[in-house]
């Protein structure tokens, strides 16, 4: 047995105990999940469990960390790709598409009413999802736009408020619906594209530039 080896199976129950710690957190809350039900759940020792977590609120962390990251690391790379744009109103549209799909994802939503109901006692988490969340998209937009307004396709004089509001343009309607109305709420397909034909069409207006 090679020390690679007993990592990459070390790995795997890693992520084991914290998929199934994900699916125990979200349909029971926090306060009604135990380490106990997340051995079980997971199939695994409760022994098992605290090897790689020492304690429940480190647990919920990394379960917040990893659901954020799965979510937002596409995102992240397809706005990185954006600054080198051949059709800016097209590939924004299709980046707007995508990003709603991902933020109205039912596991995302669960986790965001789960974390803010938490943030009372654990602030730190709240922190984490923003930071890791749309605080990151926002900087990874800012980002790029600084670089299509040196390339001439947008006028931003202040890109970290370009990039904010754009976000809001695209988030805030569908996001606030969902989580004041439940999933019952999250747009359609076609609605999805609606709105972010319009969030970007308004953006556009605001910061592209006139046609040559």
């Amino acid at each position: 047995m090679t020390a690679p080896q007993a990592e990459s199976r070390s790995g795997r129950k890693r992520r084991q105990v914290v998929d199934a710690a994900t699916e125990v957190f979200l349909e029971r809350g926090y306060r009604d999940t135990s380490m106990d039900v997340v051995a079980t759940a997971a199939g695994v020792s409760k022994q098992t469990v605290y090897a790689h977590f020492t304690d429940k609120a480190t647990l919920f962390a990394e379960v917040v960390a990893t659901t954020v990251a799965a979510a937002a690391d596409p995102v992240h790379r397809e706005v990185s790709r954006l600054a080198d744009t051949g059709d800016l109103a097209a590939d924004l549209t299709d980046l707007a598409r995508r990003q709603l799909d991902r933020v109205l994802q039912p596991t995302l939503l669960r986790l965001r009413r789960l974390v803010i109901a938490e943030v009372p006692r654990f602030p730190e988490l709240g922190r984490l999802f923003y930071e890791q969340g749309p605080g990151r998209t926002v900087g990874v937009l800012a980002a790029s736009f600084t670089r299509l307004g040196e390339r001439g396709l947008l006028s931003v004089g202040d890109a970290d408020r370009a990039a904010a509001e754009f976000n809001w343009l695209l988030m805030s309607a569908p996001l606030n619906r969902v989580m004041l109305l439940g999933e019952a709420a999250v747009p359609t397909a076609a609605e999805r594209e609606r709105h972010a034909v319009d969030a970007v069409r308004t953006f556009l207006a605001a910061y592209g530039m006139p046609p040559r």
